[in-house]
């Protein structure tokens, strides 16, 4: 995992670490390319995500009323055998940009390419997605929609989208479960998603290429800021862009989605930077923008007043909190209540009571709803009750359970500096996981601060298998498939194999048995003739 330890401490140890190094790529050359640049890893991502864009037509998250494939000569791949076969090939290209950023891992491992290869690599494996529909949600159609009631006059705080008797095709694809359902987004999000509809209006399919066009502000904001991070934070850059920017859960889930996560991020990450360069009022206009959009972001506030505090003059620890608390949460109820004002037309704050709409989405991806889930089972082999009284209680416990911890660890950062930084990455990861609902895209809230600290080689292997089953537990269309075991068996070992494939390449054998008969093969016809 994660660690603060400033790498200074560890300069005795570089020359053993880079002979392990290469000790471990030693017998691998069949699996790393020679090159600086890795093209043929970059073009393998790319052409699985030009697959995984043009198989979405018929298997993501299609249209009700699709104009150009919904009557036209194509429109077989979107129904029966065609659906079954675009499914197919979408896997195939999904499995194509893993493989490719497993490889790319292997390089970063092994110091074989830098930055510059990976924002490439990250690069040629969005663009195609960019004109993608929706892949593994639906969630832009309920922006899209949310959008459009803010901009025809409704409350999206009040309702949901299925109140508008205008733009047909936007409020026809948004997913049943939020029809009627509260927007739980940040004001300032609905804005940007008004203007979007105002100019895209009833055309769907411009809308979500827009969205994901305004969202890339916020991938351009992790990037700019996540190098001045590593300086600070102690990691590795290549590391860090690797598992921030070039992962399928950026590429295929934040982009692909895409979700408004990704914009949040962006202002997290450029404030956390702020914070450290004691440049605090940026810092806290920043993430509380970023709330704005996302409400996670406040998680980051209290920390930063940690961080602010230990920037100031002066050993009485009490007296510079109270002097760092004040001004930030002075700042904070201004750009809170101007951009509440300015997005809504009110101070409305219906928004914050709009939080609880996830959680109406119940699975056991969400840690407390399965451990729920697991006593109803067991109690209802005895006697039939219903499951909802213990997911209820579940879920309350671990409402408990996260604000000791993330008090907890709030506490153990009162010295400020990195310290702050990694138990703010600790706490989104715990609000992800505990906090009900738990969604794929929301682990990256803790992973992108956390991919500027130093990682272990174990460690980021662990996470390539986490990321792959993040993206794979929901089926291509949104619909999550959690509770189908068999097709969970196979998204347990996909996952397996690509986290082993991190530190030995081809862990199976599999390739090398494929190459084993061509190569005797080869032998064989090299051998001269029995006479």
């Amino acid at each position: 995992m994660a660690t603060t330890t400033d790498p200074a401490a560890e300069a005795g140890s570089s020359t053993k670490r880079a002979a392990d190094a290469s000790t471990a790529s030693a017998g691998t050359d069949d699996f790393l390319v020679p090159s600086r640049f890795p093209y043929r890893t970059i073009a393998m991502g790319a052409l699985g995500s030009t697959l995984l864009m043009l198989a979405a037509l018929g298997a993501g998250g299609i249209l009700i009323r699709d104009p150009v494939l919904g009557h036209g000569p194509l429109s077989w791949i979107r129904f029966g055998h065609g659906r079954a076969l675009a499914t197919a090939f979408l896997y195939v290209g999904f499995a194509m940009i893993v493989w490719a950023w497993v490889r790319l891992g292997r390089y970063v491992l092994a110091n074989r390419i830098g930055t510059k290869a990976i924002l490439v690599a990250a690069a040629c494996w969005i663009t195609p997605l960019l004109v993608s529909p929706p892949l593994f949600t639906r969630d832009v159609f309920s922006y899209l929609g949310q959008g459009a009631q803010l901009l025809y006059g409704h409350d999206p705080y009040s309702y949901g989208p299925a109140e508008l008797d205008v733009l047909p095709d936007v409020v026809a694809n948004v997913h049943e479960l939020w029809q009627t359902t509260p927007a739980p987004y940040g004001p300032l999000f609905l804005l940007i998603a008004k203007a979007i509809v105002s100019v895209t209006g009833n055309n769907v399919i411009a809308g979500v290429v827009v969205t994901r066009l305004v969202l890339l502000v916020g991938l351009a904001g992790m990037v700019w800021a996540l190098p001045r991070l590593v300086g600070k934070l102690g990691g590795k850059l290549p590391v860090t862009m690797w598992l921030a920017v070039a992962s399928p859960m950026t590429v295929i889930h934040l982009v692909g989605g895409p979700h408004n996560d990704l914009l949040m991020l962006g202002f997290l990450t450029i404030g956390v930077l702020a914070a450290l360069e004691r440049k605090h009022v940026i810092a806290v206009i920043l993430v509380t923008i970023g709330m704005l959009i996302k409400p996670t972001a406040a998680v980051a506030l209290p920390f930063l007043v940690w961080v602010w505090a230990n920037h100031l003059p002066g050993e009485n620890k009490l007296g510079n909190f109270v002097r760092a608390l004040v001004p930030a949460v002075g700042l904070f109820g201004a750009v809170f209540v101007t951009g509440t004002w300015v997005s809504l037309g009110s101070f409305n704050l219906g928004w914050v009571t709009g939080l609880s709409a996830p959680g109406l989405i119940s699975n056991w991806m969400n840690f407390p709803t399965g451990i729920g889930e697991l006593f109803y089972t067991l109690v209802n082999l005895v006697v039939d009750v219903k499951s909802s009284p213990f997911v209820t209680v579940a879920r309350g416990l671990a409402w408990i359970a996260l604000a000791v911890f993330a008090v907890r660890q709030w506490w153990k950062a009162r010295d400020g500096g990195n310290e702050a930084v990694f138990r703010m990455a600790v706490t989104l990861l715990a609000v992800a996981i505990l906090a009900p609902p738990t969604l794929p895209w929301y682990l990256t809230w803790g992973f992108v601060l956390a991919s500027t600290f130093r990682w272990e080689r174990k460690h980021l292997s662990i996470v390539v298998g986490v990321a792959v089953a993040l993206v794979l537990v929901y089926y291509p269309t949104g619909e999550q498939g959690l509770y189908d075991w068999w097709f969970m068996a196979g998204v347990l070992a996909a996952s397996l194999y690509a986290a082993a494939s991190l530190l030995r390449p081809d862990p199976l054998g599999l390739i090398q048995a494929w190459r084993r008969p061509k190569t005797e093969e080869k032998a064989a016809e090299k051998a001269p003739a029995e006479s």
